[in-house]
């Protein structure tokens, strides 16, 4: 075992099923989120525009991932993709179970731990590859995590928020959420770096030569 295959043998690649269940779970509430727009918690929240948009985005890297490894597709890397997907079950869950109103401190924490959560996902994908030092990895993942930040709050101004009850206390929120968001990923590109590190390289037999670096 090489010296980088030690130090990042931790990845592993889990079960298949966590990952579909999350889908599974996710799509099962959009629809009803969707078809039955009724509910109070669901309303002027876009849920039909999530119904689409959130599996896309929950098997966006997968599929990316099943075509660059089209010709050698090994074992997927199961632990990342659920990681990535969670963050959008528990949101939608936090809806259907009317939680966004009812609790005071829950959209707040959504943003902090769900960046926390796909960062973690995607920093596992991103530890594949030769970034070194490891402070550039942890910058690179919480980098990514704040472009997110960002990107998911227009999302939101443009689905509901600009047409909605929310536009007077906006721009309020969406500092404090990006804020959020973005400590979430450099949290996890830290702890991705941390558990990234080199480990001490095995040999095969006393005595034997070491595995080149």
């Amino acid at each position: 075992m090489t010296q980088d295959d030690a130090g990042r043998s931790w990845i592993g690649t889990g079960p298949r099923w966590p990952a579909a269940l999350i889908l599974a779970a996710t799509v099962v509430q959009l629809a009803i989120a969707a078809f039955v727009p009724d509910l109070p918690q669901f309303e002027g929240k876009g849920f039909g525009a999530r119904l689409v948009a959130y599996p896309a985005m929950m098997l966006l890297v997968p599929v990316i991932w099943a075509v660059r490894n089209s010709r050698d597709r090994g074992n997927p890397p199961w632990t990342a993709f659920a990681l990535i997907m969670a963050p959008f079950l528990i949101d939608v869950t936090g809806n259907t179970a009317d939680l966004y109103d009812s609790v005071v401190w829950w959209d707040d924490a959504n943003h902090f731990v769900n960046w926390f959560l796909l960062c973690a996902g995607l920093g596992l994908l991103v530890a594949r590859t030769e970034v070194a030092p490891r402070w550039a990895l942890a910058m690179l993942i919480a980098g990514i995590g704040a472009l997110l930040a960002i990107g998911w709050e227009l999302g939101e101004w443009y689905t509901f928020i600009r047409h909605g009850t929310e536009l007077g206390t906006a721009y309020e929120d969406t500092l404090g959420d990006e804020v959020l968001g973005t400590l979430g990923g450099a949290l996890a590109g830290l702890l991705v770096a941390w558990r990234s590190r080199p480990a001490t390289v095995l040999r095969s037999a006393p005595g034997s030569a070491a595995a080149p670096p």
